[in-house]
């Protein structure tokens, strides 16, 4: 091995560990030295050439949690040893008989290489063996798994209209025959708050009412990822994938997370296939469609589409009407015809944020103990329209930065270099790391498919060129108040 390539390794390591505890305090330290030695202990440069930077990783697991909790410090460290735009690449040890490695080369994300095959372990059947819950404390044996099913999120309480009338009445044909339909899996996708986890909740609730016996569980993709990865640092993947074969309808929310994921990915995908082939029903929620998740291996996406997909759209104006008069005639309250009318038509992106309004109207009303009139509905959604705290999220920081400089979005999520279009670019990268909790590899997803490193080295430049550059700093401080107002 190079020894100049050692010498950087090893201070980049050290560089990592002086900064490790920045926001820790020191009775955490040594636990925190403890992990990252543990972790990079395993972890060994390959090469440096023209800037790529090569590590070997035990699996994907290293790989993937080294991304998850020490890019930032990484890629700190990087910049100092060797340089800005170093790009970083992984080589992954398959798991051979012994004297028979051969190590596979993948990027991090978003280069344009063939993704090697990971190798592949089908889950072993279950069977009387001990198994662990990933939703009980260590230890504890439970018998009777709670689902995590909301009570008012029933068929009952679902309102159809022309916007989830099929995906409403292909989940009641679920309800009815899990399993042993045609809609295995049932992917649901829509956008924010349109109902896609009301009518899954709807679909579990009902097979436990109909079918006592049957294991039904719901979590959000976050949990999944969660518990994985817990699973995988205890060596007890296969515990985990036995729980989950346990199960009989299993419904997973906000499925598009599982995006960059690789090893969370192979362990989805044997769950998956044992499921399906066993006649277990399986149930998907989305903010997108399958074909536009990205970075998520082609297996799975051909597996989302075996089954159904199924679109809910926003609420028609009719069926936001209905909605306000259900959810009301539950509180036993009655609106005049012009005061409904009015309310659909106030809000019309999601049911969440109607069903939200109708609550704050009906709470002033109790507060206040005043009776509900025109007047009242409007002077209390003004309010809350004053009073509501703007979510600044990357589509929205996108908007505010093309707007500012005149450019299109296609053209900011564009590859071209040229300097009226690459500092936008940076900038709303940037802003898009200073204003959400999205990773540098999801922003570099939702700017056109750029690479993380690319993310890294943008939020990089704008911050060290802010300092100094009159200019950017301006479009800097500009831009700040116009996110915030």
């Amino acid at each position: 091995m190079d020894e100049k390539l050692v010498l950087i390794w090893e201070k980049c390591l050290q560089f990592m560990r002086d900064n490790l505890n920045a926001a820790e305090n020191t009775s955490n330290l040594k636990k925190l030295e403890n992990s990252f030695d543990l972790l990079f202990d395993k972890v060994q440069p390959v090469s440096l050439v023209d800037n790529n930077l090569t590590l070997m990783v035990p699996s994907d697991f290293y790989k993937e949690y080294i991304e998850d909790n020490y890019l930032s410090l990484l890629s700190a460290a990087l910049k100092k040893y060797i340089g800005k735009g170093v790009k970083l690449w992984y080589q992954v040890m398959e798991n051979k008989p012994a004297g028979k490695e051969k190590p596979i080369t993948v990027n991090v994300k978003g280069q344009t290489v063939p993704t090697p095959k990971v190798q592949e372990t089908v889950p072993q059947h279950f069977s009387a063996q001990k198994f662990v819950n990933p939703f009980t404390v260590p230890g504890i044996p439970k018998v009777n798994i709670d689902s995590n099913l909301k009570a008012d999120f029933s068929f009952d309480n679902y309102v159809e209209g022309e916007s989830n009338k099929f995906a409403s009445s292909v989940a009641k044909s679920i309800a009815k025959r899990p399993g042993s339909t045609a809609f295995n899996p049932l992917f649901l996708h829509g956008g924010y708050g349109v109902g896609k986890t009301h009518l899954s909740h709807a679909v579990g609730l009902e097979v436990k009412s109909s079918f006592p016996d049957k294991v039904v569980l719901y979590l959000s993709s976050e949990k999944f990822i969660q518990q994985f990865v817990s699973a995988a640092k205890a060596h007890k993947q296969t515990e985990f994938a036995n729980f989950y074969q346990m199960v009989d309808v299993l419904i997973i929310d906000d499925i598009q997370f599982l995006s960059g994921k690789s090893a969370t990915q192979d362990s989805f995908f044997h769950i998956f296939d044992y499921l399906h082939q066993n006649g277990k029903q399986i149930i998907l929620t989305s903010d997108r469609a399958p074909v536009d998740i990205m970075d998520i291996q082609e297996r799975i996406v051909s597996r989302f589409k075996w089954g159904l997909t199924a679109e809910i759209k926003a609420p028609d104006f009719d069926t936001r009407r209905k909605i306000i008069i259900d959810k009301l005639s539950r509180d036993g309250i009655s609106l005049s015809e012009d005061m409904l009318d009015f309310l659909a038509n106030e809000v019309k992106s999601s049911v969440r944020d109607l069903i939200g309004v109708i609550n704050s109207v009906i709470a002033y009303s109790t507060v206040y103990k005043s009776e509900l009139t025109l007047e009242l509905l409007k002077e209390t959604i003004s309010k809350i329209a004053s009073t509501k705290k703007k979510v600044i999220n990357i589509p929205y920081i996108q908007e505010v930065v093309c707007e500012y400089f005149g450019i299109q979005r296609d053209q900011l999520l564009s590859k071209t270099r040229k300097r009226e279009i690459a500092l936008p670019r940076q900038l709303a990268m940037y802003f898009a790391k200073e204003y959400t909790n999205a990773t540098f590899t999801k922003i570099g997803e939702e700017m056109g498919g750029k690479d993380h490193s690319t993310v890294m080295y943008a939020c990089e430049t704008i911050k060290d060129v802010s300092k100094i550059d009159k200019e950017i700093k301006k479009y800097v401080k500009e831009l700040t108040e116009k996110l915030k107002h």
